[in-house]
């Protein structure tokens, strides 16, 4: 039969995957970095971002070494049973690796890693999934903290809005998320807009005693700024698109 003449969607990407060559870099990475650091630790965590995760990293470049990936290859380089393990009892590590976890590889004392894993702390909003810890309803009425550009969001978010003498007006109550359940992702959107909701990031110690938690705090639409419980950090935020400026 004669070829198509239709229009094909064809792929101009070219991402090649990774094979066999990038597993056994890793296995081999962290191989060398037993015999190099004292210490190992298995450590899981939840939201994770990637530039918060880098900036920690960077911090601890001098005396430590994070991995994360597959937990297969990771329980490979260490060893899976005590005939291929590559210590004494490291087999008995791999079995921790389950989940969202990695490995944290240090020459840093038990307690200035627990003292140092408590004490980070960032900020981020909720994104879509995220278990909402309140119930965020906005009343009928203008909305004032939006400029009149941000109506056409608003009603894309399924919000019911109006435009009232170049001021956003709710026409009825509405709900933005329920507590104890997961976020849409209309609604994360609306709440960053809102610079409301806090979402914790948190980091688990081997025997998941010890975590680090970061908190988006409730947001002060007075003056647009988020802060942590004890007051060390404050970062102010663009009103409208959360960014940071210093």
């Amino acid at each position: 039969m004669p070829k198509s003449k239709r229009n094909k969607q064809v792929t101009l990407s070219k991402t090649k995957k990774k094979g066999r060559e990038h597993k056994e870099t890793i296995v081999n990475a962290i191989r060398e970095s037993v015999e190099k650091y004292n210490s190992v630790y298995v450590f899981s965590f939840e939201n994770m971002r990637n530039l918060r995760f880098k900036e920690f990293r960077e911090q601890l470049k001098p005396t430590s070494r994070f991995f994360l990936g597959s937990n297969k290859v990771m329980q490979v380089a260490l060893g899976r049973s005590a005939a291929d393990e590559i210590r004494p009892g490291i087999y008995k590590v791999s079995k921790l690796l389950r989940g969202d976890s990695g490995l944290f590889l240090t020459n840093m004392s038990k307690e200035e890693v627990e003292s140092l894993f408590n004490k980070y702390e960032d900020y981020d909003f909720a994104r879509t999934g995220s278990i909402s810890t309140e119930k965020v309803e906005l009343p009928e009425g203008p909305l004032e903290q939006f400029t009149h550009e941000m109506e056409p969001f608003l009603r894309k978010q399924g919000m019911p809005v109006r435009l009232n003498k170049g001021v956003i007006e709710l026409v009825s109550d509405f709900v933005v998320c329920e507590e104890g359940k997961p976020l849409s992702p209309e609604s994360a959107r609306i709440l960053r807009s809102l610079l409301k909701l806090k979402t914790p990031v948190a980091w688990h110690s081997l025997n998941r005693q010890s975590s680090l938690v970061w908190y988006l705090e409730d947001a002060n639409l007075c003056n647009y700024c988020l802060s942590n419980a004890t007051g060390v950090h404050q970062f102010l935020l663009d009103e409208r698109w959360g960014k940071s400026s210093f």
